[in-house]
């Protein structure tokens, strides 16, 4: 534990119930320690001065009861207390030694008046008191430099005070502002993953419903004609529901991660070494022919960057499957040192009404470019060169990656 300060650890508790204090209650009680201050030398004068009388006593009060709204008016109290000061020393009541509400409403003024008000009440009390000592008889010098030096004092106290109110206000509106920041990001953080589930569950979900699909229309055209074919296509359904399952179970694992235990490791999720079996389901399951092909050296990408290519080839097959009454299609990755192209084409019926899935405005169209441009690349859709459709996308290694909008 570090050491506490022997002088601050009793006052702590006394400086924290002043700053709960109410303000009122504080500053009235400030105005009656200066009363009485000024009091004493009514009360004990000292021999061989003159006696303070009741019209000094009265000024000298003039000076106190006006501090029990220096927060609330700092100004207008310090200017009542700078007429009764002087009047008290002006006359022979006469003055106390220390000008105990003088200091008081300096400090004030320093820590919570306006610039020009602070400038203009040390000028007229450092003039003020000057001239005041002038006024007495036999004034020595060395009266003329405490007094001064006694306002600068206190007006040097309230501006740090107020430099130290500043600070603290500047550390606080931070705080919060960090605070604000942090709950911004978690929300953009909970809001981008969110996007990103709820494609990952229609990628996994169009693409499996779109092959169950396809095998339970061709099931009962083949279950008296060709029974082992018709097996099969139920073989290829529940294989493809499976497939599914699972795979939404690893999704919706990140739902549920407050309530795992530390420890348990999620499954990966699909990468590009997982394509070659892609293709060779859609190829069973729907009766197309897909094909796989590759150029150039494979390298190495971010595992979201993996995760996102195969999204996208297997929404751009499900499109494929559902849309385009396709017989074939060809997968392509071609690699370069700075990414990865990834083509899909059929030989469909080429682009079709916006809203299909195959045109510009289809749900599947629009996650394979909100997913290439979470991994700071870009995709473009359209027609093939020789008919068809084409899906061309590009994702970078690692340079220029972006986040996609939540």
């Amino acid at each position: 534990m570090p050491a506490r300060s022997p002088l601050s650890s009793p006052l702590a508790p006394v400086l924290a119930r002043l700053r709960t204090a109410s303000p009122y209650a504080v500053d009235a009680a400030v105005a009656a320690l200066v009363l009485f201050a000024v009091s004493l030398q009514w009360l004990f004068p000292d021999e061989g001065d003159d006696p303070l009388s009741w019209r000094g006593w009265l000024l000298g009060a003039a000076t106190a009861v006006p501090l029990v709204w220096r927060r609330a008016a700092p100004f207008a109290t310090a200017c009542a207390v700078s007429v009764a000061t002087p009047a008290q020393a002006v006359h022979h009541a006469p003055p106390p030694d220390l000008m105990y509400g003088g200091f008081v409403v300096l400090y004030t003024l320093a820590a919570l008046a306006r610039p020009w008000q602070r400038r203009v009440m040390l000028a007229g009390w450092l003039i003020g008191v000057a001239a005041t000592i002038s006024h007495k008889e036999d004034a020595e010098p060395f009266e003329y430099a405490f007094q001064l030096l006694s306002i600068g004092c206190a007006y040097a106290l309230g501006s740090l005070t107020r430099t130290q109110r500043a600070y603290t206000a500047e550390l606080e509106d931070r705080a919060r502002r960090l605070e604000r920041e942090r709950a911004a990001d978690t929300a953009r953080a909970t809001a981008q993953e969110r996007a990103r589930i709820a494609r990952d569950m229609h990628d996994i979900l169009a693409h499996a419903v779109s092959l169950m699909v396809v095998q339970a229309e061709a099931g009962p055209v083949v279950v008296r004609s060709d029974p082992a074919r018709a097996e099969a296509a139920f073989d290829a359904i529940a294989t493809a529901g499976r497939d599914a399952m699972t795979q939404l179970r690893r999704i919706l694992g990140v739902l549920k991660e407050e309530e795992r235990e530390p420890g348990p490791r999620r499954l990966p999720q699909p990468g590009l070494t997982a394509l070659p079996g892609l293709v060779r389901g859609v190829g069973e399951s729907a009766g197309l022919r897909v094909e796989l092909r590759t150029t150039g050296e494979p390298g190495a990408l971010p595992a979201d960057t993996e995760v996102a290519a195969y999204r996208i080839v297997q929404e751009a097959l499900t499109n494929t499957v559902k849309h385009a009454y396709a017989s074939c299609a060809v997968v392509g990755l071609d690699w370069a040192e700075d990414g990865v192209t990834l083509t899909v084409t059929d030989d469909g019926r080429g682009p079709a009404a916006p809203g299909d899935g195959t045109g510009g405005g289809g749900h599947g169209l629009i996650g394979i470019r909100e997913r290439a441009a979470a991994c700071g690349g870009e995709a473009v859709t359209g027609g093939g060169p020789d008919g068809g459709f084409r899906v061309v996308v590009r994702l970078p290694v690692a340079v220029g990656r972006r986040t996609a909008l939540g």
